[in-house]
């Protein structure tokens, strides 16, 4: 068995559980809930063992790194960590319906994956030829993916925010099975919490990576500038949260363009600009 099958299996998958919510949502049945969480853990266990099979490969090739060093590699990771943090997230407070706002982000990435880009294991170019790849993209992806969740999460708290406000709302209808607002609200900032010390660490990591690999830890490449800005989007949604208190709409459009900046960061820069990141693309 090879590990382009199991991430063809994961991305059925991981389909099947975004369905399965989306069902939990139009129906209320708890039997559905509870199976598109199942799912979406089987399908991250079986992307676990895909992933540690894809490194294998690479040793079996003679080519021996870890599944992190180009698009396709980078962007199979970046769906993991999404329904890592998404899992992490589920056990400990269990509102299911997050689900279905968080799985097809990592839908979408393994589709995209095994679909639209090269899958070949190819030799690393010598900038990559580091043990930094590892702590760097790591912790870089984790940030990302809680940038994720707080995506979906804002975009449920605009959803119920309106529902909320509606004189004739109907607990009845499938926005009612969204938690509260407040809940909402309090999910993404601490979803931002989380990943903002890992997105700065991840920077941390790159600055001394880029000094190992290029002698300089900062050149305004257009990776590291749009790292910054990410950086700087996350920082002011936390400084205004503390220090102004803000939350619920402004805080959820902030989050929310938060993560355009992140994927932006991710895949706009490496497809649209050039610059020593290049080889990512």
């Amino acid at each position: 068995m090879t590990s382009s099958l199991l991430f063809n299996i994961t991305t059925l998958l991981y389909l099947a559980s975004m369905l399965a919510f989306f069902a939990f949502i139009a129906s209320r049945a708890k039997a559905l809930g509870t199976a598109g969480t199942a799912i979406a853990f089987g399908g991250l266990l079986l992307q676990t063992i895909a992933i540690g099979l894809r490194w294998k490969e690479s040793y079996e090739l003679g080519v021996g790194h870890a599944p992190l060093s180009n698009l396709y590699e980078s962007v199979v990771f970046f769906s993991w960590t999404i329904v890592l943090i998404y899992g992490l997230l589920d056990l400990k407070y269990k509102y299911r319906v997050i689900g279905a706002f968080v799985m097809p982000f990592a839908l979408l990435g393994m589709a995209w994956a095994q679909l639209g880009l090269d899958s070949g294991i190819q030799p690393l170019v010598p900038a990559l030829q580091s043990n930094w790849l590892l702590y760097h993209v790591i912790t870089c992806f984790l940030g990302y993916a809680a940038f994720a969740v707080a995506c979906g999460i804002s975009i449920m708290y605009l959803i119920r925010e309106n529902h909320e406000k509606l004189k004739d709302a109907s607990e009845q209808s499938i926005v009612a099975t969204f938690p509260a607002s407040k809940i909402l609200d309090d999910l993404n900032y601490k979803s931002i919490m989380f990943g903002f010390p890992l997105l700065t660490l991840g920077i941390v990591t790159g600055a001394a990576w880029a000094n190992y690999a290029w002698g300089t830890y900062w050149s305004w490449d257009p990776k590291e500038t749009w790292s910054l800005i990410v950086w700087f989007v996350y920082a002011a949604f936390l400084h205004a949260r503390i220090t102004r208190g803000w939350a619920g709409r402004r805080a959820a459009w902030l989050s929310i363009i938060g993560f355009a900046a992140t994927i932006f960061c991710y895949l706009g820069v490496n497809l649209f600009l050039s610059g020593l990141h290049s080889y990512g693309g």
